[in-house]
C-alpha cells in the first residue's frame, strides 16, 4: 500500500536554492492547484444558484467593503465594464446586491449586499474558510506569515494600497 504524501512536510523543507527554476515551478504548481481546489469548494454552491465565479468575487469584495463604488470594484476585479455590468445586473435582479447613489456625489454608485446577499456570501465563504483554516493550522503561524508575504510580493506595488484597504 502506498504511503500518503505529506505535502505540508515537503513544503516546510524548501530548498535553500528556492530561486531556481525547479523550485519556482513547484511553487507555481502548488499555487495553481491550491487555488483550483479552493475555488472548486464554492463551485457547487454557485452552480445551485446558477451563478459563476465572477459573481462570487463580486459578492466577496462587496462584503469586505460595503459601500464600495462600482469603479473600485471594477479596479479590484480587473475586468471590463461590460463584464462587471452583467454580473452586477444579475446580482441586483436576484436581490443579492443593492446599488445606491453616493451621499456627497450623486453620480457615484455604491454597492452593498442585501441581507440575502450577505447570507449567500457567508455560506460560500464557509466552504473556503474550512479549507483555509485546515491548511493554515497544518502549516503553522510562521508558514502562514511567509505565504502572505509571498502573495503580497506578487501584487504590484501600485495595487498594494487597494488590497491593504480591504483588511477588516
Amino acid at each position: 500500500m502506498a504511503k500518503p504524501v505529506n505535502m505540508a512536510a515537503q513544503a516546510s523543507s524548501a530548498s535553500p536554492l528556492f530561486l531556481r527554476e525547479a523550485e519556482l515551478r513547484r511553487g507555481m504548481e502548488l499555487l495553481y492547484f491550491g487555488h483550483s481546489h479552493l475555488t472548486r469548494s464554492v463551485d457547487q454552491g454557485l452552480a445551485d444558484e446558477g451563478l459563476g465565479r465572477a459573481h462570487h468575487r463580486a459578492l466577496y469584495f462587496i462584503a469586505r467593503k460595503p459601500d464600495m463604488t462600482v469603479s473600485e470594484l471594477l479596479s479590484l476585479l480587473a475586468i471590463t465594464k461590460q463584464s462587471l455590468g452583467r454580473v452586477l445586473n444579475e446580482l441586483v435582479d436576484r436581490k443579492l446586491v443593492e446599488i445606491r447613489a453616493g451621499e456627497r456625489d450623486r453620480r457615484q454608485r455604491l454597492l452593498r449586499l442585501t441581507p440575502e446577499g450577505a447570507t449567500m456570501e457567508s455560506e460560500l465563504f464557509e466552504a473556503v474558510r474550512e479549507r483555509m483554516s485546515a491548511a493554515y493550522a497544518s502549516a503553522g503561524q510562521a508558514a502562514v506569515s511567509g505565504f502572505w508575504a509571498v502573495l503580497e510580493g506578487l501584487v504590484p506595488e501600485s495595487e498594494r494600497r487597494q488590497v491593504m484597504n480591504l483588511r477588516g
